[in-house]
């Protein structure tokens, strides 16, 4: 069994649940309605499988409305995978920061050298 950072990974991995996810972004629809967009390349039981993994995994809940299935995205859900995926950012961050302060240094020496032999033709 996956843990439950791996079960969010393993379904935001997919591009169709991501699509699902945008639109859920934009307030609460039910099953049929989130389907309709893919309907024409999947069939309802393969869009209701999506669904059902994107609840498994935490972002996604489903409420009963009379005849209806709500969904909603699951705030609480992606806090987990932020915030693992924000170490990662702060050390992308720092990285490129070095590289910047490293390709400054470079052009600078750059320009130096340049300024030394226009100096030296003179």
């Amino acid at each position: 069994m996956l843990d439950q950072l791996s079960q969010k990974f393993a379904a935001l991995a997919d591009p169709t649940r991501r699509a699902m996810l945008t639109r859920l972004s934009k307030g609460q629809a039910s099953v049929s309605e989130v389907a309709k967009p893919f309907l024409k390349r999947m069939s309802m039981p393969a869009v209701t499988k999506h669904m059902k993994v994107l609840e498994r995994a935490g972002l996604v809940t489903k409420t009963k409305d009379a005849q209806r299935r709500l969904c909603d995205l699951n705030p609480d859900g992606f806090k987990d995978t932020v915030a693992f995926l924000e170490k990662y950012r702060q050390l992308c961050e720092e990285s490129l920061d070095r590289l910047g302060e490293y390709l400054e240094s470079i052009t600078n020496q750059s320009n130096q050298a340049n300024r030394k032999k226009t100096d030296d033709r003179q």
